[in-house]
């Protein structure tokens, strides 16, 4: 018993040992794909809105049609009231959250100014009465007739509230330009994991959406545009002659397109069919998580094809005159490339427009269209752009949990930015910094006093950017260069995004995806880099010669390595002989197998060794480097 004991043990201490993920089910199975009963609810949306730009408030009607695929009976279902953040008693007007600080950037998330959010009117349903129960963010209603599994809900209720300022740094408005999101109540996800999502949205947590249909009428003065989530289905009635004409050259040809030039922009007698009153434009998406649109006059608007793979989509960028990078077609040109990129890399643009939308809002994501601000940095506008880009594959295809697990959204995000933006900066310096950037922030974030683990929910992370954004990137590209090659890499997360596209997964479905697909055993990886705060430091602990016998020629050396701190890596060591030779040799995780110290016999071949590197290209988050090299202190 006791001899069993002490094995159970060394096995518990083990950086190898596996984690404890939750039981593969019927709904997800143990190789990471959707399971054979694999099921999710469905949330179809029919609004009526209209834009009073005197008082800056929404009024709006609209119905919900929501379907209970699930093997559960529902009593009540719960929907978010984003907007509800800047009511007085809202969590965040008592409990201010501290600025996020992004790249030296502060998002200030903590709700100011006059109280606000949504103001109800009558909530019916073809279920019978229904009883509400407000809470924060949340609502809940209590069903007269409960949804058996296969059974929908028809809801219709109405809604108004002031568009405030600054959204909680994800909408609002800029005089009468306006960027509108978190705008009508949504249903809350059911899902097989933790029933009702109900986290109430209290500014750092984004959103965890259900997928399905949108069918908006928005009513706006007449000298507004307007760009939406969806395709554009009255152009007839909200768009110029002209207009319609250099669209269509605009998916015909290869070149941006000036649909509003900088000559025309706020000129209403050109620009718009028609100068006074209101016109009502009318948008529709499906497989589709979440509506956003801006609105506003005297806009330039340019647009060109993008070929994503599936199908010609058009891309479309509109910005005040003026805005700092956005003219001379280059920010248009910043989204083909990324849509293309992107595509091309890991799953085709599934929607038949991408509009890049400038405004006040320092960077934020919705299905279709992304407010991105302008910026007197061409590399800080790229960078931005293709990241709020990047978001229409994470998470609004890859439909994961964003207000608990926000390294799968922000995270995987940044990552397949890293080599979009580098690749627009190809030839020039920006793309090294671009690619090395997680990297190279490393030490100046990964402190433990600070830093949490991934896994951490974010309302309780400070350094959210870190957290959220760059090391989660980091892990990812280690991964993909370090870990893995880049072929075994990419067509391992190409499966993941393609087996949870438009579906919820969980941490455990991408980890046992990227291990079935790849056939390795990467418990350890994940345990060093989601669950803990993990450090790296290995060392070349001692050189010694091995001599054939007492005395004998020198015939090898062996080079004792360790790690000193809680985690592993595989090796790369750097060997230089007095010859002038230089050998590299990689080798595998598994090397610690056997503890924290590895003895690598390596043949003389009549030579001396003179140096030898751990790491040597630097590749490595290591956090001391002097113990990398022999002979110490030799640079």
């Amino acid at each position: 018993m006791f001899a069993l004991l002490l094995m159970l043990a060394v096995q518990d201490s083990s950086p190898f040992r596996p984690l404890p993920l939750p039981a593969p089910s019927d709904m997800r199975s143990a190789s990471g794909a959707p399971g054979h009963r694999y099921w999710q609810n469905r949330a179809d949306y029919v609004i009526e809105a209209a834009l009073d730009t005197l008082r800056h408030e929404i009024s709006a009607r609209g119905t919900i049609t929501y379907t209970n695929n699930s093997p559960d009976t529902l009593a009540f279902v719960w929907l978010q009231l984003d907007q509800d953040i800047f009511r007085d008693s809202s969590i965040n007007r008592r409990a201010p959250p501290p600025p996020l600080i992004f790249a030296g950037v502060p998002f200030h998330m903590a709700v100011t100014g006059p109280a606000g959010g949504f103001e109800l009117g009558q909530v019916t349903s073809d279920r019978g009465r229904v009883q509400l129960y407000r809470w924060d963010t949340m609502l809940r209603l209590d069903l007269e007739r409960p949804m058996a599994p296969g059974d929908s809900l028809r809801l219709a209720l109405s809604w108004r509230f002031t568009v405030p300022e600054n959204g909680a740094a994800r909408m609002g408005r800029d005089g009468t330009l306006y960027e509108i999101a978190q705008w009508y109540p949504r249903m809350a996800v059911y899902d097989d994991v933790d029933g009702w999502n109900t986290l109430p949205y209290i500014g750092p947590g984004e959103f965890y959406l259900e997928f399905g249909s949108f069918d908006v009428r928005i009513t706006v003065p007449a000298t507004f545009l307007v760009a939406a989530t969806g395709a554009l289905r009255n152009a007839e009635q909200v768009l110029t002659a002209d207009q319609r004409t250099r669209l269509s050259q605009a998916m015909a040809g290869e070149r941006p397109v000036a649909i509003i030039g900088a000559g025309e922009a706020g000129d209403p007698a050109r620009t718009r069919p028609q100068a006074s009153g209101e016109l009502t434009w009318h948008f529709t998406a499906d497989r589709a998580r979440d509506f956003a649109f801006g609105a506003a006059a005297g806009l330039q608007w340019d647009a060109m094809r993008v070929d994503s793979g599936a199908a010609p989509r058009l891309v479309q960028a509109l910005y005040r005159p003026g805005a700092a990078n956005w003219g001379g077609d280059e920010a248009v040109r910043m989204a083909q490339h990324a849509i293309r990129e992107f595509s091309e890399r890991w799953l085709p643009y599934p929607w038949p427009v991408a509009t890049v939308f400038e405004g006040p809002i320092q960077g934020m994501e919705y299905p279709g269209i992304v407010f991105v601000p302008a910026d007197t940095s061409r590399h800080g506008l790229s960078w931005v752009l293709m990241h709020e880009l990047g978001h229409q594959w994470f998470p609004m295809i890859v439909g994961s949990n964003e207000r608990r697990y926000p390294w799968m959204d922000e995270g995987f995000n940044s990552f397949i930015d890293l080599y979009t933006v580098a690749s627009w900066w190809q030839g020039n310096a920006h793309a090294d910094s671009v690619l090395n950037g997680p990297l190279t922030s490393y030490l100046q974030n990964a402190v433990r006093t600070r830093e949490a683990p991934l896994i951490t929910p974010p309302a309780e992370v400070r350094n959210v950017y870190w957290n959220s954004y760059q090391k989660p990137a980091l892990m990812l590209r280690l991964l993909r260069e370090e870990v893995l090659d880049s072929a075994t890499f990419d067509r391992a997360f190409r499966e993941y995004i393609r087996r949870w596209a438009w579906r919820h997964p969980q941490p455990a479905d991408f980890f046992r995806t990227m291990e079935n697909v790849s056939g390795r055993d990467l418990d350890w990886f994940w345990r060093s880099w989601v669950y803990s705060t993990a450090r790296l430091d290995q060392t070349v602990d001692s050189v010694l010669p091995v001599r054939e016998g007492r005395g004998g020629p020198l015939i090898a050396y062996r080079i004792g390595l360790g790690y000193r701190q809680d985690m592993i890596m595989p090796a790369e060591i750097q060997l230089t002989w007095n010859d002038g030779t230089v050998e590299t040799r990689r080798i595998p995780v598994e090397m610690w197998n056997y503890g924290r110290r590895f003895q690598l016999q390596v043949e003389a071949n009549e030579r001396r060794l003179t140096r030898v590197v751990i790491d040597p290209r630097n590749a490595l988050p290591d956090v001391e480097r002097a113990n990398n090299r022999w002979p110490r202190g030799r640079n």
